[in-house]
């Protein structure tokens, strides 16, 4: 296989050791658990400031991210993981949290605006380019008039943690779906099924 063929996949977070099991995580959850059920353990590159890792899937060869730095600063490492792993953004698929979108559902969209999500304000300025995936997963929205910055950052309630485990799992069917077969047919397979 040629390095051509190589998919980035990027997961979004906050530190781990202060943030773990927030709702901001959860893109970074979700690279944690595709690395863990592919058997392919993470490990820090100093290069690009990321957890990294590789694997094969489907016949198809994943590079994993986990840009060690905090949320609003992870175009950065993003981007020399694309520049360390030789992707192209057009072939870069991150996960990350939505408050957009109900909790439990995914979706799958290539660019678009960031919205008030900072992670991906900054990817866009590293990669000069929206033209990479998005898996959105969804958090909710905030109950009553909570703000959107505090509720990223609270944990899920032990049901709601039931229903993001699964979340999790779909997420990385995804990413596999999105490599495999492309855009629009992984769209069809997850929007509205919930």
């Amino acid at each position: 296989m040629a390095d051509d063929d190589r998919w980035l996949v990027v997961g979004l977070g906050n530190p781990e050791a202060e943030y773990g099991g927030t709702r901001h995580n959860v893109g970074a959850d979700a690279v944690r658990r595709f690395a863990v059920r592919e058997h392919a353990p993470l490990s820090r590159n100093k290069r690009a400031r990321c957890e990294t890792a590789e694997t094969v899937v489907a016949g198809v060869r994943f590079a994993l991210a986990i840009p060690q730095s905090y949320m609003n600063t992870s175009g950065g490492p993003a981007q020399q993981a694309a520049t360390w792993f030789k992707v192209p953004v057009e072939r870069t698929i991150v996960l990350h949290d939505e408050l957009d979108v109900d909790l439990g559902a995914l979706k799958i969209k290539r660019g678009g605006g960031a919205g008030g999500h900072n992670g991906l304000r900054d990817l866009d300025r590293a990669f000069g380019s929206r033209e990479y995936l998005r898996v959105r997963i969804g958090i909710g929205r905030p109950p009553g008039r909570m703000a959107g910055k505090d509720f990223v950052l609270r944990r899920f309630s032990p049901a709601e943690r039931e229903i993001v485990d699964v979340t999790l799992e779909e997420a990385c069917d995804a990413v596999v779906l999105l490599a495999t077969q492309g855009l629009e047919p992984t769209q069809n397979r997850y929007h509205g099924t919930r």
